[in-house]
Protein backbone atom coordinates (compact mmCIF):
# COMPACT_ATOMS: atom_id res chain seq x y z
CA UNK A 1 0.00 0.00 0.00
CA UNK A 2 1.49 3.32 -0.89
CA UNK A 3 1.58 5.73 1.89
CA UNK A 4 -0.24 9.20 1.19
CA UNK A 5 0.97 12.85 2.59
CA UNK A 6 -1.76 12.73 4.84
CA UNK A 7 -1.16 9.60 6.63
CA UNK A 8 1.55 10.96 8.54
CA UNK A 9 0.15 11.81 12.22
CA UNK A 10 2.85 14.63 12.84
CA UNK A 11 2.44 16.32 9.74
CA UNK A 12 -2.07 16.13 10.46
CA UNK A 13 -1.01 17.79 13.89
CA UNK A 14 1.08 20.72 12.07
CA UNK A 15 -1.94 21.24 9.17
CA UNK A 16 -4.21 21.16 12.14
CA UNK A 17 -2.03 24.05 14.14
CA UNK A 18 -1.59 25.74 11.29
CA UNK A 19 -5.40 25.57 10.23
CA UNK A 20 -6.36 26.92 14.31
CA UNK A 21 -3.99 29.32 14.15
CA UNK A 22 -5.19 30.87 11.09
CA UNK A 23 -8.22 31.07 12.51
CA UNK A 24 -7.52 32.54 15.58
CA UNK A 25 -5.11 35.51 13.58
CA UNK A 26 -8.50 35.83 11.24
CA UNK A 27 -11.03 36.70 14.43
CA UNK A 28 -8.54 38.87 15.76
CA UNK A 29 -7.64 40.70 12.56
CA UNK A 30 -11.26 41.48 12.35
CA UNK A 31 -11.94 42.08 16.18
CA UNK A 32 -9.26 44.55 15.81
CA UNK A 33 -10.20 46.72 12.72
CA UNK A 34 -13.58 46.34 13.65
CA UNK A 35 -13.02 48.27 17.03
CA UNK A 36 -9.91 50.16 15.26
CA UNK A 37 -13.18 51.56 13.07
CA UNK A 38 -15.77 52.16 15.55
CA UNK A 39 -13.13 54.48 17.62
CA UNK A 40 -12.81 56.73 14.43
CA UNK A 41 -16.83 56.13 14.01
CA UNK A 42 -16.55 54.06 11.30
CA UNK A 43 -18.12 50.56 10.52
CA UNK A 44 -15.65 47.82 9.53
CA UNK A 45 -16.43 48.17 6.31
CA UNK A 46 -15.26 51.57 6.03
CA UNK A 47 -12.49 51.11 7.89
CA UNK A 48 -11.01 48.66 5.01
CA UNK A 49 -12.69 50.69 2.33
CA UNK A 50 -9.85 53.20 3.52
CA UNK A 51 -7.64 50.96 3.59
CA UNK A 52 -8.19 49.25 -0.14
CA UNK A 53 -7.82 53.12 -1.51
CA UNK A 54 -4.75 54.21 0.74
CA UNK A 55 -3.13 50.37 -0.66
CA UNK A 56 -4.17 51.04 -4.08
CA UNK A 57 -5.02 54.64 -4.83
CA UNK A 58 -7.85 56.47 -6.55
CA UNK A 59 -10.26 54.31 -8.59
CA UNK A 60 -13.48 54.16 -10.00
CA UNK A 61 -16.53 52.64 -8.27
CA UNK A 62 -16.09 49.28 -10.82
CA UNK A 63 -12.48 49.18 -9.58
CA UNK A 64 -13.45 49.62 -6.24
CA UNK A 65 -16.01 46.59 -6.15
CA UNK A 66 -13.07 44.23 -7.56
CA UNK A 67 -10.72 44.76 -5.16
CA UNK A 68 -13.28 44.44 -2.39
CA UNK A 69 -15.86 42.05 -4.00
CA UNK A 70 -18.63 44.30 -2.81
CA UNK A 71 -21.52 44.22 -5.59
CA UNK A 72 -21.86 47.98 -7.45
CA UNK A 73 -24.99 49.05 -4.95
CA UNK A 74 -23.33 48.14 -1.73
CA UNK A 75 -20.10 50.08 -3.37
CA UNK A 76 -22.09 53.33 -4.12
CA UNK A 77 -23.66 53.30 -0.95
CA UNK A 78 -20.48 53.06 1.17
CA UNK A 79 -18.57 55.78 -1.02
CA UNK A 80 -21.93 57.93 -0.04
CA UNK A 81 -21.08 57.26 3.93
CA UNK A 82 -17.20 57.56 3.61
CA UNK A 83 -18.50 61.02 1.60
CA UNK A 84 -20.96 62.28 4.39
CA UNK A 85 -18.19 61.41 7.16
CA UNK A 86 -15.89 63.26 4.83
CA UNK A 87 -12.82 61.15 4.50
CA UNK A 88 -13.59 60.28 0.72
CA UNK A 89 -14.52 62.22 -2.38
CA UNK A 90 -15.53 61.72 -5.73
CA UNK A 91 -13.90 63.24 -8.49
CA UNK A 92 -13.85 63.06 -12.11
CA UNK A 93 -11.05 60.95 -13.99
CA UNK A 94 -8.64 64.13 -15.34
CA UNK A 95 -7.80 61.82 -18.39
CA UNK A 96 -11.50 60.55 -18.85
CA UNK A 97 -14.16 63.02 -17.86
CA UNK A 98 -16.97 60.19 -18.02
CA UNK A 99 -15.30 58.30 -15.21
CA UNK A 100 -15.79 59.05 -11.45
CA UNK A 101 -12.83 58.17 -8.76
CA UNK A 102 -13.06 57.47 -5.19
CA UNK A 103 -10.29 58.92 -3.73
CA UNK A 104 -9.82 59.73 -0.17
CA UNK A 105 -9.89 63.15 1.81
CA UNK A 106 -7.16 63.97 4.76
CA UNK A 107 -4.28 62.07 6.28
CA UNK A 108 -6.10 58.72 6.87
CA UNK A 109 -2.67 57.24 7.39
CA UNK A 110 -1.94 60.08 10.12
CA UNK A 111 -5.40 59.41 11.73
CA UNK A 112 -4.90 56.23 11.79
CA UNK A 113 -2.06 55.85 13.21
CA UNK A 114 -2.37 56.60 17.15
CA UNK A 115 -4.33 53.09 16.88
CA UNK A 116 -1.31 51.42 15.10
CA UNK A 117 1.10 52.34 17.48
CA UNK A 118 0.83 49.90 20.17
CA UNK A 119 -0.30 46.70 17.68
CA UNK A 120 2.91 47.36 15.08
CA UNK A 121 5.32 47.49 18.07
CA UNK A 122 4.28 43.56 19.41
CA UNK A 123 4.26 42.63 15.58
CA UNK A 124 8.16 44.12 15.25
CA UNK A 125 9.01 42.85 18.31
CA UNK A 126 7.42 39.10 17.29
CA UNK A 127 9.25 39.58 13.79
CA UNK A 128 12.32 40.10 15.01
CA UNK A 129 12.78 36.22 16.12
CA UNK A 130 12.43 35.60 12.72
CA UNK A 131 15.62 34.86 10.38
CA UNK A 132 15.18 36.78 6.96
CA UNK A 133 14.46 33.30 5.17
CA UNK A 134 11.69 32.53 7.75
CA UNK A 135 10.45 36.11 6.97
CA UNK A 136 10.21 35.36 3.28
CA UNK A 137 8.42 32.69 3.89
CA UNK A 138 5.89 34.06 6.32
CA UNK A 139 5.32 36.60 3.51
CA UNK A 140 5.01 34.09 1.11
CA UNK A 141 2.41 32.26 2.95
CA UNK A 142 0.64 35.62 4.14
CA UNK A 143 0.13 36.30 0.48
CA UNK A 144 -0.62 33.09 -0.94
CA UNK A 145 -3.07 32.57 1.52
CA UNK A 146 -4.90 35.93 1.39
CA UNK A 147 -5.33 35.65 -2.38
CA UNK A 148 -6.93 32.30 -1.81
CA UNK A 149 -9.12 34.14 0.67
CA UNK A 150 -9.88 36.41 -1.79
CA UNK A 151 -10.83 34.29 -4.49
CA UNK A 152 -12.99 32.11 -2.00
CA UNK A 153 -14.73 35.66 -1.81
CA UNK A 154 -15.17 36.10 -5.47
CA UNK A 155 -16.68 32.08 -5.89
CA UNK A 156 -18.54 32.64 -2.84
CA UNK A 157 -20.05 36.69 -4.77
CA UNK A 158 -20.91 34.90 -7.70
CA UNK A 159 -22.60 31.52 -5.64
CA UNK A 160 -25.02 33.91 -4.01
CA UNK A 161 -25.56 35.68 -7.67
CA UNK A 162 -23.99 39.03 -6.38
CA UNK A 163 -27.06 39.54 -3.81
CA UNK A 164 -25.07 40.95 -0.72
CA UNK A 165 -24.68 43.97 0.96
CA UNK A 166 -21.76 45.29 3.33
CA UNK A 167 -22.03 45.58 7.20
CA UNK A 168 -22.63 49.53 7.27
CA UNK A 169 -25.71 50.06 5.27
CA UNK A 170 -29.35 49.02 5.24
CA UNK A 171 -30.78 45.94 2.73
CA UNK A 172 -32.63 47.36 -0.04
CA UNK A 173 -36.47 47.76 0.90
CA UNK A 174 -38.21 45.36 -1.16
CA UNK A 175 -41.05 47.22 -2.17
Amino acid sequence: MEKKPGDNPKRQELLEAVYSSGRELSTAAVMFHAKLSELRGLSATEGKAIDILLRFGPMTAGEFGEHSGLAPASVTGLMQRLESKGVARRVRHDGDKRKVLIELVGDQVAAAMPYFVDFMGGLAGLLEGYSDDELRVIADFSAKAARIQQDAAVRLDAASGGNKHDDGGRAPNPR
